[in-house]
């Protein structure tokens, strides 16, 4: 790709900070080096210089570096100013810039231009927002291996083992009059056989990487004083929700971001479901119902003293129609023991800790998930509907008929893999996916 324009951006987050960077990248780097810094720097090397502006007065002082296209980011000329982080001295920066012919660059700009110049595939470029965007430890490292070409890798694998196989099917449809079958004696169905257990694990990782991404939204439900509250902060390990023995305390919904077993889960806190004229606590149970509708799960507490009563089934019967596991909450005061019972509900103490592992372990197996490993990449839903549909192409490819049957559904299971690493993949799709990025990268 050699680019007719030249952008620049700020590249550092707003606000006031010690450092800030403007990036600039495209075929007017050069020039525009002798503009900002009055002569050229040599490539990969880093130089203090200071940054002028139109009259060559020093706007700024810092480190400017020069990568040379096609060994850059980009895979074009960029040259990084690292100047200091106040927005009004980034601002004068990134005007004199502009005034010497760049243009600024829109959101996603700089990654967008190094999948392009086959600096890296598409599943990799996403990856880049996905690392800048992850809410936990876990989801950050399966990011960064998905930077590093980890899910590619395993895509590029699938690809070359489907045209492999293609190869053959393609042989037989050329050269029907041959007298040796090609794909019994290359056994063709065995391959088939191989690839969709190597797919079918693929799409196992990425759904669980999908979950890493976005997380799991979970919403607590349950009678008012059955501990919705005290399990909230025990598992954000902060006081971020008021406790009392009085029904009817939390009226709003109460959300929170932790991870639980590695796995990224939003959590909601509503108010206590119950008959009441209060219109103050009408309104929050209000919430707690728009809350479930938006919910992966319905964690519904109940005392396990009591365990569940008339009341309980009038609320579980009116709730959305969600999966719903059950928590028996105040283990310590009943004296049961903790786990997870025959039929997938779980005991606890929220206010002791005692059985919170349980809690972990069952949301996992709710999901099919298994605990992160050193391979997890990330992945997106997008991706998980490219690998769901390759699946289905060689589903129908096992049970064709026809060897042109066969050699299309390969064809399509192909081209559905494609999409996910770019090597098919439609304008628009780029668009919204790079738009999605923040400028400066």
């Amino acid at each position: 790709m050699a680019s007719a324009d030249t952008i620049a951006a700020i590249a550092t987050a707003p606000g006031r900070g010690g450092v800030g960077v403007v990036r600039i990248s495209g075929s007017g780097v050069r020039d525009l080096m002798q503009g900002v810094l009055g002569k050229s720097v040599e490539p990969r090397t880093a130089s203090l210089r200071g940054f002028l502006d139109r009259e060559g007065r020093p706007m700024d002082s810092g480190i400017a570096l020069y990568f040379q296209g096609p060994h850059s980011y980009t895979g074009e000329d960029v040259l990084e100013l690292q100047g200091h982080g106040g927005q009004v001295v980034l601002g004068m920066l990134l005007e004199r810039c502009l005034e010497l012919g760049a243009r600024l660059a829109e959101p996603g700009e700089f990654t967008q231009r190094a999948f392009l110049n086959d600096k890296i595939d598409l599943a990799q470029a996403e990856s880049v927002a996905d690392l800048i965007d992850a809410s936990t430890r876990s989801a950050a490292r399966c990011a960064m291996r998905s930077l590093q070409g980890e899910f590619s890798k395993r895509i590029r694998e699938l690809v070359d083992a489907l045209i492999e196989l293609r190869m053959l099917v393609e042989a037989t449809l050329d050269f029907p009059e041959e007298e040796i079958d090609f794909l019994e004696e290359r056994d063709a169905a065995g391959k088939l056989q191989a690839i969709r257990s190597r797919l079918d694990r693929v799409l196992d990782a990425a759904c669980q990487g999908s979950l890493m991404r976005s997380g799991i939204h979970v919403v607590l439900a349950g009678q008012p004083n059955v501990g919705k509250s005290s399990l909230l902060n025990r598992l954000s390990g902060d006081e971020i929700a008021i406790v009392t023995d009085i029904p009817g305390t939390t009226r709003d919904a109460i959300r929170q971001s932790l991870e639980i077993e590695g796995i990224p889960v939003h959590v909601v806190d509503t108010a206590g479901l119950r008959e009441s004229e209060d219109p103050v606590e009408k309104m929050g149970m209000a919430k707690a119902r728009e809350a479930m509708e938006k919910s992966d799960l319905i964690l519904y507490l109940a005392d396990s003293a009591k365990g569940l009563d008339i009341e309980d089934g009038k609320i579980l019967q009116s709730l959305p129609e969600l999966p719903v596991v059950i928590v028996y909450n105040k283990i310590d005061l009943s004296g049961e023991p903790p786990g997870i019972r025959k039929d997938g509900s779980v005991c606890l103490s929220a206010k002791s800790g005692e059985g919170m592992p349980f809690l972990g372990k069952r949301l996992l197996e709710f999901f099919s998930l298994h605990e992160i490993g050193e391979n997890q990449f990330i992945a997106r839903a997008r991706h998980v509907s490219a690998l769901r549909e390759a699946a289905e192409c060689l589903a129908r490819a096992d049970a064709a008929a026809q060897p042109e049957m066969l050699a299309e559904d390969l064809r399509q299971a192909q081209t559905a893999l494609s999409r996910i690493t770019g090597e098919f993949t439609p304008d628009d799709l780029l668009g919204e996916i790079f738009s999605r990025f923040c400028i400066g990268k």
